[in-house]
């Protein structure tokens, strides 16, 4: 075994983790920061893969501004921290026993893929390549996608200012 093997195995324990720890606890904040490490664990992960740039932005992108604007979702809810009725063990059953069907057929379809040889040069200037492609192809649907985000934000001001013009 060597670091890589080791590494992976521990970013990957840590974003099952992450990500069960924000299924069963019960304060939103909780799962807020139980989503945190999930995303940190995967940006690990993507650097073990060499995508250093995929995992600046996992970072930027997931566990700052989409973190950030959960918490200030949570705080413009009101959300009121009740506890919940227990859990249903019939039901947990039945989820453990589907997430394990799942996990094996996501498995066995996994180990019949032929991967073939591995590109020579998958790890030279990746980020290069990316805006390369994403600049010279993807233009048209990256400026789109900006559109889309700006109407976003404009429209959930919007929502704020018209909650907060109402309770005055």
């Amino acid at each position: 075994m060597n670091g890589e093997i080791i590494a992976f195995a521990l970013l990957s324990a840590a974003s099952v983790l992450g990500a069960l720890a924000m299924l069963y606890v019960s304060k939103v904040v909780h799962m807020l920061l139980s989503l945190v490490l999930t995303f940190f664990s995967l940006a690990g992960i993507y650097v073990l893969l060499s995508a250093e740039f995929v995992a600046v932005v996992q970072v930027l992108i997931y566990s700052g501004a989409v973190s950030i604007m959960m918490i200030f979702g949570i705080m413009l809810t009101k959300h009121k921290d009740q506890e919940n009725r227990p859990p249903n063990i019939k039901r947990s059953l039945i989820t453990g026993a589907g997430i394990i069907v799942f996990f094996a057929a996501v498995y066995g379809a996994i180990r019949k893929v032929p991967f073939g040889e591995q590109t020579p040069n998958l790890h030279e200037a990746n980020t290069e390549q990316i805006g390369i492609k994403i600049f010279s192809y993807y233009v048209i649907p990256f400026e789109v996608v900006s559109v889309v985000l700006l109407a976003a934000l404009v429209g959930a001001i919007l929502l704020a200012r018209k909650e907060g013009d109402d309770q005055s």
